[in-house]
């Protein structure tokens, strides 16, 4: 099957077996336990929804599927993706190797929480850098952990290269792939390791739903995180497993919807004087054009541009618009608009956003799918009010 009817038609297969409803969609299961006839045999293999859930198999399938892996787990949140792998895969004193630019939140948890209680090492580098990972090699070194393209920046690294860094020296590497989607980029068929998502963002679509996932194909250490999903308890409910499967049947035509706005919206910014510098792969002036046409095949809907601007400048542009929702986030159907240093980064101490270029009148763009006429016409008024 090929992408756009997997993700309508994978692990939703109808039951026509005695007793089955025929549904086209799969039911949402509610029930907290299940019952069983006989003491030693949990019916279909279902003891407790935290163990697992009808619902959440199916939309696990789904998951597994879209980014060609042999295995899927839903989590109540991304960052609780992240921190089930982070604790099946590590002990005290391991090594990681991160890139500088990362999502706020994941550099909170790894500094915050895995480096001052648990004695977890990490170095950041610049990941577009193929010898500053090799140098920070160590021999407690386990993961590597990749956002491409980043966040907020947009940097792209090359993954394939770095995966075959990760299996010369046994390291694992880790892609988180929420900014593509599966449909613009697989990691997993560049050598990666495990593909993290946020399903809150692209994959569910909607905003109307927090959780996350994990997809890989080794089946030990797909063992490993699935045993410490069900001790922690970290699982996806069934509503929101419900919620994801049905924006996935979408994706497709909403990533292509999102790719086309945002290209349009990328090309109007380069008109503008009073922008700086922008960030989107789809742009030849991006420093990875290249590289970003060589391992995805489309560029997103994510962009990040600098204002001629201080910060107070940056605020009342951004909050003098229209159809632009002033959010956290990204993903949605809705376009939404976030300052950085401010809103998903203000944890990061502004040391180290200098560091990486991460400049206070940075401003990052989700794009949506409505009307790009509309969304035109309000960034024409937020520039010339």
């Amino acid at each position: 099957m090929k992408f756009e009817t997997r993700a309508i038609h994978e692990g939703e297969e109808p039951n026509f077996k005695e007793g089955g409803a025929g549904d086209a969609v799969i039911p949402i299961h509610l029930s907290s336990t299940f019952g069983r006839k006989e003491v030693d045999v949990p019916t279909q293999g279902y003891e407790y929804s935290r163990t697992q859930n009808p619902t959440r198999k199916a939309l696990e399938q789904k998951l597994a599927s879209l980014e060609n892996a042999n295995y899927g787990l839903a989590f109540s949140s991304g960052m609780a993706a992240e921190t089930t792998v982070l604790l099946s895969l590590l002990k005290t004193g391991d090594h990681i190797i991160a890139f500088d630019d990362l999502y706020g939140g994941t550099r909170r948890l790894f500094d915050k929480i895995f480096h001052q209680n648990f004695n977890i090492q990490i170095s950041y580098v610049d990941a577009r850098n193929l010898k500053e990972i090799e140098n920070s090699i160590t021999k407690n070194t386990k993961l590597i952990w990749l956002e491409s393209p980043t966040n907020p920046l947009l940097k792209i690294c090359d993954i394939a290269a770095i995966s075959e860094i990760g299996k010369k020296h046994s390291i694992h590497v880790i892609v988180d792939n929420t900014f593509m989607s599966p449909y613009f980029q697989n990691p997993l068929n560049l050598g990666a390791d495990i593909v993290l998502h946020s399903t809150t963002k692209y994959l569910n679509g909607h905003s109307d739903s927090v959780g996350g996932c994990v997809m890989l194909n080794d089946k030990e250490n797909y063992e490993k995180i699935k045993f410490a999903q069900n001790a922690a308890g970290a699982i996806l409910s069934p509503f929101d497993s419900y919620l994801v499967s049905r924006g996935i049947k979408t994706l497709a035509l909403r990533m292509k919807k999102h790719e086309e706005n945002a290209s349009k919206i990328s090309h109007y910014l380069q008109k503008q004087k009073k922008v700086l510098k922008i960030n989107y792969p789809g742009l030849e002036s991006h420093p990875e054009f290249k590289l970003a046409k060589k391992q995805m095949s489309g560029f997103g809907g994510m962009i990040s541009f600098e204002l001629d601007s201080d910060i107070i400048g940056t605020k009342k542009f951004v909050e003098n618009l229209k159809y632009f929702l002033i959010a956290e986030s990204l993903g949605g159907v809705e376009s939404l608009i976030e300052i950085p240093s401010m809103m998903t980064h203000a944890a990061i101490p502004k040391s180290d956003r200098d560091k990486i270029g991460l400049k206070d009148n940075l401003i990052r763009i989700s794009v949506g799918i409505e009307n790009i006429d509309d969304l035109l016409e309000d960034l024409e008024q937020a520039f010339n009010p």
